[in-house]
């Protein structure tokens, strides 16, 4: 199970953060091994994914246990951030974060939104995974100018990937202590078995495979053993942000691992919570671990719903996510009686968030290789998907029409990762207008039916609050009609 309790302690292990000087150069699996290796010491590993991302972080928490969190000073602001990063920690010996692309890649500019400058936020010293093909002495020159680069950015260690043989580890090793001044803290040999198999998005979450587990413990075995956890133990601990946000307190239960029971009434016949269906499946598992807590913490309990087996259960409304629909398009489309009990609760008022591919579930035909397949309908446009990302990156909107969830007038900030449009689309009422995006149309997103709002902008609870408290309210607003009218 992911999640777990853990005594009351803080960091006492420090924090590390895996970087490289570029994307592809196998962050991912470095960490899934270091992690894994780590944990087999007894030691427990609270995983974060610095930006926005879903993938990484499902290989992340199968490897450690605890459910990865995301670490975006875009989406979510630095106090926020901080407080999150604090409680996910409690319980946890160490922390290691995942960065993105390379270590000063950032959104415009190599001072903002960078994993550099989450490792200055965090003083997390970084290990630098150098894919080290048809290199040798110039892997100096390049983890050199890595460490001068912004002085206050501490390159700590090297993580050599892709080495070919011993020869060839000695004079990198060699140039790189000798250099450098920083030592090499693993050597990870060219082995095609240490791949995670990639899609056009990066890796394929790990959800969609049957041999997940199987997966991160032959990468972990392979790999573990490859690096130097003592000197990695002791580079950890240099951090101070054991000091400067201290954790204490025990971790929580995870949330998204069980189903809940029913809602209740209180004594005067007012609904005390309401029940919201999460699809998580195979096709549907882009969620934000905090995002589900947020709905729990306005007032709703969780059932987990897999849309290629069941039917619509006794719900106050649907949450249906992000992932890769086009891979079980036909699973979908055979699960009619779960298409047509939804489209039969919209009709009646069922409140339904749904991001990206969520919007796509919810249009009347997704088409794909040549073949156009059933979907739930409610959304009258269809769904064409292309090989070129359609949208792909951050997003502002502001909330400019009437809607059931949020105000006229706030800004939001999110992400899309599309790869399809909406297309034979008649009388689309959107909510957003985009300011920085692609949205639905470059312009709009946020299609609202009836108490349907789809869209393909991910929303980040931490920065956009008002999504689970009006998600839960209106849930709870239609339930007490519900149940009104039942009275009468």
């Amino acid at each position: 199970m992911i999640g777990g309790t853990g005594t009351a302690h803080d960091l006492r292990l420090g924090c590390l953060l895996i970087s490289a000087p570029q994307g592809h150069s196998g962050k991912t699996t470095v960490t899934v091994g270091l992690c894994y290796g780590l944990r087999q010491r007894g030691l427990s590993i609270q995983p974060f994914k610095k930006g926005p991302d879903y993938i990484d972080p499902s290989w992340l928490s199968l490897a450690t246990g605890r459910h990865c969190r995301n670490l975006d000073l875009f989406l979510i602001p630095k106090d926020k951030l901080i407080n999150s990063f604090r409680r996910a920690c409690r319980g946890a010996d160490m922390a290691i974060i995942e960065g993105a692309m390379g270590l000063y890649d950032g959104m415009d500019s190599v001072d903002h939104g960078t994993t550099a400058e989450m490792a200055r936020l965090l003083d997390a010293p970084v290990l630098l995974v150098v894919n080290t093909v048809r290199m040798t002495g110039s892997v100096a020159a390049m983890i050199s100018g890595y460490q001068h680069f912004q002085q206050d950015t501490r390159v700590a260690g090297v993580v050599l990937n892709h080495v070919s043989g011993s020869r060839h580890e000695r004079k990198l090793r060699e140039a790189v202590e000798q250099h450098c001044g920083i030592p090499v803290v693993g050597s990870i040999p060219k082995d095609e078995g240490l791949r995670i198999e990639e899609r056009h998005l990066g890796l394929i979450p790990s959800l969609e495979s049957d041999e997940a587990e199987s997966s991160v413990e032959r990468i972990g075995k392979k790999i573990s053993s490859c690096f130097d956890l003592d000197r990695i133990l002791v580079i950890a601990r240099s951090s101070t942000v054991a000091q400067r946000f201290p954790v204490g307190g025990e971790e929580g239960e995870d949330r998204l691992s069980s189903r809940t029971g029913d809602a209740k009434r209180t004594r005067d016949g007012q609904v005390e919570r309401v029940r919201v269906g999460v699809f998580r499946d195979q096709a549907f598992n882009f969620y934000y671990p905090e995002n589900v807590e947020a709905l729990e913490d306005a007032g709703a309990e969780i059932l987990l719903i897999n849309s290629l087996k069941d039917r619509l259960p006794g719900v106050d409304g649907l949450y249906i996510g992000g992932g890769f629909p086009e891979f079980f398009l036909e699973e979908l489309e055979k699960n009619q009686t779960l298409r047509k009990d939804i489209a039969k609760a919209v009709e009646a008022g069922l409140p339904v968030y749904a991001e990206c591919a969520g919007l796509m579930y919810l249009c009347r035909t997704i088409s794909w290789k040549g073949r156009s397949y059933e979907m739930v309908g409610v959304i009258p446009s269809d769904v064409e998907l292309l090989k070129t990302p359609q949208g792909h990156g951050y997003v502002v909107a502001e909330v400019v029409n009437e809607n059931p969830l949020f105000p006229v007038g706030l800004t939001l900030r999110g992400h899309e990762f599309h790869h399809s449009n909406l297309i034979n689309s008649k009388d689309l009422h959107f909510v957003y207008r985009i300011q920085r995006g692609q949205g639905v149309s470059g312009n709009n997103d946020g299609v609202v039916y009836k108490n349907v709002f789809g869209s393909y902008v991910h929303l980040h609870s931490l920065g956009t609050p008002e999504w689970a408290t009006g998600f839960v309210s209106l849930m709870r607003k239609e339930r007490v009609l519900r149940l009104r009218e039942g009275n009468e």
